[in-house]
């Protein structure tokens, strides 16, 4: 039988939540990178600090607790006082409450929350992508004033991963994270990217401009490959800011091997 898992169609409907089934497969880290990122992007920390009990809301946790729990102690990191809901569209995997975590049934709905930041992993990547802004809208449009959406999809043990970071207006930017030693080079994670860009890695579109511009600057950075592949990779950044790629700045050293740029950058033209 043919697997149509990357084809799925969220259907909407009045007291169900709203989306379908998907695989579930999940794993321990496996969102570490994303996890990292949120706790210290800068806009995003500011404003949980600044909310007295802040609700997050991860949709489509799967078929385990783990990466709902390790999002909930990543994100009390910032702010201790935040609450933590995982939902899911399978009644068979909503979980008893754990470290501090409530499982309930839901979709892109959001059971009726209206939380201060989303995240939706490796969800809309079995959807299909004449889906995805419809579901980007409706998540943001339940925000409360203010909130983040972050949607994306990585690898199955989280080596490789890319999400986008939306917001009440809709995309603001694109991230992609690696762990530097398993990838010979930033175009490797195209298999990974978000499901609204994957099928427009090929000439012509920008995300196919971004990533050989990537590559390029990192094989120039080849001389640097002795001090590791961090290094090596701050340097082939520095080369992409230099040649007008709008990456948007790092504030600190990070363990990950990563670059954001603004949605505008990589926004498929017929949008």
């Amino acid at each position: 039988m043919a697997d149509h898992a990357h084809n799925l169609r969220a259907q909407a409907g009045a007291g169900r939540p709203f989306g379908v089934i998907t695989r579930g497969t999940t794993g321990y880290n496996r969102l570490r990178r994303s996890d990292r990122w949120t706790r210290y992007h800068p806009e995003i920390s500011s404003y949980l600090r600044g909310v007295s009990s802040p609700l997050a809301v991860d949709v489509g946790y799967g078929a385990s607790f783990t990466t709902t729990v390790e999002w909930a102690r990543w994100l009390r990191r910032v702010n201790p006082h935040t609450r933590v809901v995982g939902l899911e569209i399978d009644p068979s995997r909503v979980l008893p409450p754990r470290d501090g975590v409530r499982f309930e049934l839901g979709g892109f709905e959001l059971a009726g929350y209206r939380p201060n930041l989303v995240r939706a992993f490796n969800v809309l990547r079995q959807y299909d992508v004449d889906q995805v802004d419809m579901v980007w809208a409706e998540v943001c449009s339940r925000l409360a004033p203010g909130g983040y959406f972050i949607e994306g999809t990585c690898d199955e043990i989280g080596r490789r991963a890319a999400w986008v970071l939306l917001d009440e207006n809709g995309p603001q930017t694109l991230t992609l994270a690696w762990d530097p030693f398993d990838v010979s080079s930033p175009s490797d994670v195209a298999e990974r990217l978000p499901k609204k860009l994957i099928h427009l890695n090929k000439d012509g579109e920008k995300i196919h401009a971004l990533l050989a511009a990537a590559d390029s600057t990192w094989s120039r950075a080849a001389g640097w490959a002795p001090h590791g592949p961090r290094v090596r990779w701050r340097k082939a950044q520095e080369m992409l800011i230099d040649e007008g790629v709008p990456l948007i700045p790092q504030r600190r050293r990070v363990r990950d091997n990563l670059f954001t740029v603004r949605w505008d950058a990589v926004a498929p033209e017929q949008n």
